[in-house]
């Protein structure tokens, strides 16, 4: 018996019961890889985690050596706050820089006996036209209180770049460089063109005749209303640009434009016995001059620091007792809850926190935005109302945009503080419908059909053009809301409405035009506007907070979706993307908007 048994097992293993042993074992082979493998990816997931923080808690806090000179380089992207990320992700960099540390880094730096001076890198740079006012402003005055120096350096100035380097004691081109000086130049995309030869057709529907932002989809250049407010635009912008670098390196106005008309500065040498720069020298030799200044000997170097470090070297102040609120509002205005942008419900939550703190007395709100959606504008100022009523005195502080809704959630603050070079106004509305249906039909072949209970079960919209009624439903809309706009603007500013009426019509201002239009109340920065709103609160001890709370890198990490791929889409479509992003606003734009006229791309 026991030798069949050793028989039969021994007999030849059938085929069948091979590819089952095969396939079962290379089943459970994956299966046990997959969990090991997944394991081992949340060991590793974590401990990158966990490394990322203890490089975050360990530099929550900068040591700064004695010698120190603190570098400005300004070529990224500069936003009234920004989170600092530790890496690159998705392929470009999340890096960039805020406003807030910028400004609290080069005023701090002007009485820390560390900082000897300021070494500015700016060939470019990348705030708007009030940011860089703004910061500029700041190198101003830590030159005057601290009598430190600045040293500016690039291979290339830009327009921009240069205005920011005309401050320095020292301004230094590469011998091979270039600076730009040419004027500003306001480009505007239209694609009415586009929109013919892809079959859509764009209803519009707007109050004032300076409410150009939907010109774009019907006509192919600026009508007269949008060229002369663009030029008065442009020529105010251009006048605070000439002032102060004619006043820092003390060539006259007249002198500058005529450089710029004629293009006089089209080399180094050019640039240099025009006095735009003091000598041409390369990096290495920057880097002498500067060591020089400080008067080291020929082996000791200057400890150079960045912003985002020196900013983690400056004490947190306790925010307890009496406070004023800087409540920052910045992005396009929309409804809704996100923490991008200035949406509405997200808003109003986090603004009623910091009006109904006992500890408030005074909240400074900082808009930077070119407005967005009217009925959200509406819930916001209704809101900031509330704040006014619950004894809290409110000022505004403009950064490069506060235009139509930007202005509409403004325009009731007790007091409202701009940057000469602030675009605001813009108090006008309009809609606008799109319909594909001919593109849908003609272009690629789709036909769509409906059943209604009622006329107008299925509005008009991007399936089918509006009807006559719809159209003026739509018109009334406009209507109603830009009375209830120019109202909120009268009652704030104490004007009159025909007033209001007469400088609103959707156009744009700078801020120095706007102060002589009783729109705003004074030119200045947000330093200013915080001891305004302390001295309208009484104040005379108090500390500064700054609201909403900012999330941390890894939350930001986790919640950058949308912005990781429109930076991603930025990146990819250069040039181009000003024209898919207009584009894409157009189905964007759901109901009466409260926005800026247009989409400004400035030369």
């Amino acid at each position: 018996m026991n030798e069949n048994i050793e028989q039969q097992n021994n007999k030849p293993e059938t085929r069948s019961r091979k590819f089952w042993r095969v396939v079962l074992g290379s089943m459970v082979g994956f299966v046990l890889a997959s969990i090991i493998t997944s394991i081992l990816g949340i060991l590793m997931f974590l401990g990158m985690i966990a490394s990322f923080e203890k490089m975050g808690s360990s530099n929550s806090t900068t040591t700064v050596k004695d010698n120190s000179v603190l570098v400005l380089d300004l070529s990224s992207s500069i936003e009234e706050r920004a989170v600092e990320m530790p890496f690159d992700f998705g392929g470009y960099s999340t890096q960039s820089l805020g406003l807030d540390k910028i400004l609290a880094a080069i005023e701090h730096a002007a009485s820390d006996p560390k900082i000897k001076g300021i070494y500015l890198k700016s060939q470019t740079v990348g705030g708007a036209p009030a940011t860089n006012k703004a910061i500029r402003d700041a190198l101003m005055e830590f030159k005057k209180s601290s009598g430190k120096f600045i040293y500016a350096y690039s291979d290339i100035y830009t327009q921009n770049g240069y205005y920011m380097a005309s401050v320095a004691d020292k301004v230094l081109l590469n011998p091979s460089g270039d600076l730009a000086l040419r004027g500003y130049a306001f480009q505007v995309m239209f694609y009415k063109n586009l929109l013919d030869k892809m079959d859509i057709d764009v209803q519009i529907f707007r109050h004032g005749q300076f409410k150009s932002a939907v010109e774009p989809y019907f006509l192919d250049k600026m009508s007269d209303a949008n060229r002369e407010q663009m030029s008065t635009l442009a020529n105010s912008l251009w006048t605070v640009f000439l002032q102060d670098v004619s006043k820092s390196r003390k060539i006259p106005a007249e002198e500058l434009n005529n450089i710029a008309d004629n293009l006089l500065c089209s080399s180094p040498n050019e640039a240099l016995n025009l006095k735009l720069v003091d000598k041409l020298a390369y990096a290495d030799e920057a880097e002498k001059m500067i060591k020089e200044k400080m008067n080291l000997g020929t082996d000791d170097k200057p400890n150079y620091v960045s912003v985002n470090s020196y900013a983690k070297s400056i004490a947190k102040k306790n925010e307890s007792g009496t406070k004023v609120a800087v409540f920052y509002a910045f992005g396009e205005i929309k409804d809704g809850k996100n923490d991008s942008g200035i949406y509405s419900e997200t808003f109003i939550k986090e603004f009623r926190k910091v009006y109904k703190d006992k500890d408030v007395k005074a909240i400074v709100l900082r808009v930077n935005s070119p407005g967005g959606s009217a009925l959200a504008s509406e819930n916001i100022w209704h809101e900031i109302e509330k704040a006014k009523a619950e004894g809290k005195k409110v000022v505004v502080s403009m950064g490069d945009y506060a235009a139509s809704g930007g202005y509409y959630i403004s325009c009731n603050a007790d007091y409202i503080i701009a940057e000469p070079n602030t675009i605001t106004g813009s108090i006008g509305v309009f809609g606008m419908v799109p319909s594909a249906q001919k593109f849908l039909k003609n272009k690629i072949g789709i036909t769509m059909d409906e059943v209604e209970t009622n006329k107008h079960s299925a509005p008009g919209g991007l399936y089918a053009p509006m009807d006559e009624l719809e159209s003026e439903r739509m018109q009334a809309s406009v209507e109603d809301i830009y009375a209830t706009f120019t109202k909120r603007v009268a009652d704030g500013r104490h004007l009159r409405i025909s007033y209001v009426d007469s400088i609103g019509q959707g156009r744009v201002w700078a801020g120095s035009d706007a102060l002589n239009l009783g729109l705003v109340d004074e030119l200045g920065s947000l330093d200013k506007a915080i001891k305004k709103a302390a001295a309208l609160a009484q104040l005379s001890d108090y500390k500064i907070c700054r609201y909403p709370e900012q999330k941390d890198w890894f939350s930001t990490l986790f919640s950058m979706k949308d912005d990781a791929v429109d930076a991603a889409v930025r990146q990819k479509m250069g040039p181009f993307y000003n024209l898919f992003n207009e584009m894409n606003q157009v189905l964007e734009c759901e109901g009466v908007q409260a926005r800026m006229p247009m989409s400004i791309i400035i030369q």
